[in-house]
């Protein structure tokens, strides 16, 4: 095992890799931008330092920045996390030749994975279905449009480089898809750094289906099971559940047949996934290869009773996997949400600001992934995510109540967060009896009943506050210090109840 890695990368994910290096024993090298001196990752680390300010270009995503920490503390290691450049073949490349071990796929296998054209033709011949298109990337509007017309709409545009849901647009037409197109580039150029679509026939009811995968990169791949990924906004991910509902077990082995077959015809090493959108007749189609850890890997481990950064840096430092498929059992159901900072009657504009006050749920089977604390200011530069609540329960049904019980303790008062759709998702019917598509949101006008809902509780919370207060305002009238006193008291609290709901 490794002496000393360092974590490229900030926030709950640098604090869940630093917990799992402290239990093996490595110590471990934070990094961070100006606006993040004070954060909880910088705090748990052995040695922090400073690479750049808080644009992202000039910190967590300047690699040869990273490197230079890296070289500078002296690491065995650097674990990219996911997101910034965790999927990035240069930083890869950079680091093998500074005699740093990456941890997770080597650069050729990055090159590969992070071509999502390439990978489509790699799992097509390896008998893997895919959906129709994609067969070529656009850096013009005029080659785009031809192949949307070719392959017939409705059609899917698709960053064909990187992932997380960003450059993707739907379009019905080519008034839709010379809009989506202008839109996915700035995006892309924004968020990836690089433009480049491709277009693909849209499937339509569908469900995002994705495989976890260990792989020790000498032909030996396991399969962790499959989790559901539909309930999405604007193809990001709200909540993830594993096992997915209603699939017959022949659909749940035939996916996870396909996630290693591709991963033993990319040569793939250490921990990834495998992504597939699933029709109305469970048919699966490929979609990508995310070459790193997921954001949604606990509800795995709290089914499989694995630690994957674990079996990451083992498999880095060559120790391999010292267990089959058959041992692989997987326990009860998981569902994590993402607790992210943002408005959701407000378009999911984003939030931040000082965590005033914070309560965590508890209870059997509750796990949260936060690098949040009291007093902290969520910066504005970085993801929206700021924690991840996960519970795991007998069956789905079990896992759903006890989300809906953590979601209804969970307090986070400063920025506004996503915890009270999430609280009206988990209570939807719809979702209750596990009616999912990744138009979920869509068609069953979740946002706009949240919205509608959300409203009249403020109207009603804002009516009984005036009541109490002009009682006791008038309870109060001639009387001396301590009945005014208690008045003011009242108001101060109903004051910090509707700042809370605020928050919210």
């Amino acid at each position: 095992m490794f002496d000393n890695v360092l974590i490229a990368n900030r926030g709950e994910i640098a604090v869940r890799i630093i917990r799992t290096c402290k239990l093996l024993g490595v110590k471990t090298v934070a990094v961070y931008s100006d606006v993040d001196a004070e954060a909880l990752h910088v705090k748990l680390a052995d040695r922090a330092l400073r690479i750049g300010s808080a644009d992202p270009g000039d910190s967590y995503l300047n690699i040869d920045k990273l490197v230079q920490a890296a070289a500078e503390a002296g690491v065995d290691a650097l674990h990219p996390g996911y997101g910034f450049v965790s999927e990035n073949w240069n930083l890869a490349e950079k680091c093998r030749q500074a005699g740093i071990k990456f941890v997770g796929p080597k650069a050729r296998t990055l090159v590969i994975a992070g071509n999502k054209v390439d990978c489509k033709r790699i799992a097509k011949g390896a008998g893997i279905p895919v959906i129709e298109g994609g067969g070529s990337v656009f850096y013009t509007l005029e080659g785009a449009l031809d192949a949307a017309r070719e392959i017939g709409y409705p059609v899917l545009l698709k960053a064909a480089f990187g992932g997380g849901g960003r450059g993707i647009r739907e379009a019905s037409d080519d008034r839709q898809l010379v809009q989506a197109f202008r839109l996915a580039t700035t995006e892309m150029k924004r968020s990836l750094g690089k433009t480049g679509l491709f277009v693909e026939k849209l499937v339509k009811p569908a469900r995002h289906i994705e495989v976890q995968i260990v792989s020790d990169g000498r032909g030996k791949v396991i399969h962790l099971g499959e989790r559901e990924c539909s309930i999405q906004r604007r193809h990001q991910k709200l909540l993830e559940i594993t096992p997915a509902p209603g699939l017959d077990e022949l659909a749940r082995m035939r996916v996870a047949e396909h996630a290693v077959t591709l991963a033993k015809a990319l040569g793939y090493e250490n921990v990834g996934t495998v992504e597939f959108l699933m029709d109305a007749d469970q048919n699966f189609y490929f979609i990508e290869v995310n070459s790193r850890l997921q954001v949604e890997h606990p509800i795995t481990e709290m089914r499989a009773g694995v630690d994957l950064v674990k079996e990451q840096l083992e498999i880095a430092a060559g120790e391999g996997i010292d267990y089959g498929q058959d041992d692989v059992e997987l326990k009860g159901a998981a569902i994590q949400c993402r607790i992210n900072a943002e408005d959701p009657t407000a378009g999911f504009a984003p939030s931040s600001g000082k965590v005033e006050r914070l309560f965590f749920p508890g209870g059997a089977g509750v796990r949260i992934d936060t690098a949040l604390y009291p007093g902290y200011i969520v910066p504005e530069y970085y993801d929206s995510l700021l924690a991840k609540l996960v519970v795991r329960g007998a069956d789905l049904e079990d896992a759903r109540r006890r989300m809906s019980l953590a979601l209804s303790e969970f307090e986070i008062e400063g920025p506004k967060t996503t915890i009270p759709l999430q609280r009206f998702i988990l209570a939807h019917e719809g979702f209750a009896r596990w009616n999912l598509s990744v138009e979920f949101l869509q068609e069953n006008r979740i946002l706009e009943a949240f919205s509608e809902q959300a409203a009249v509780e403020r109207a009603d919370l804002a009516t009984k506050g005036a009541v109490i207060a002009a009682v006791l305002l008038e309870s109060g009238a001639g009387h001396s210090g301590p009945r005014r006193q208690e008045h003011r008291s009242a108001q101060r609290r109903m004051s910090q109840k509707e700042r809370h709901y605020d928050a919210l």
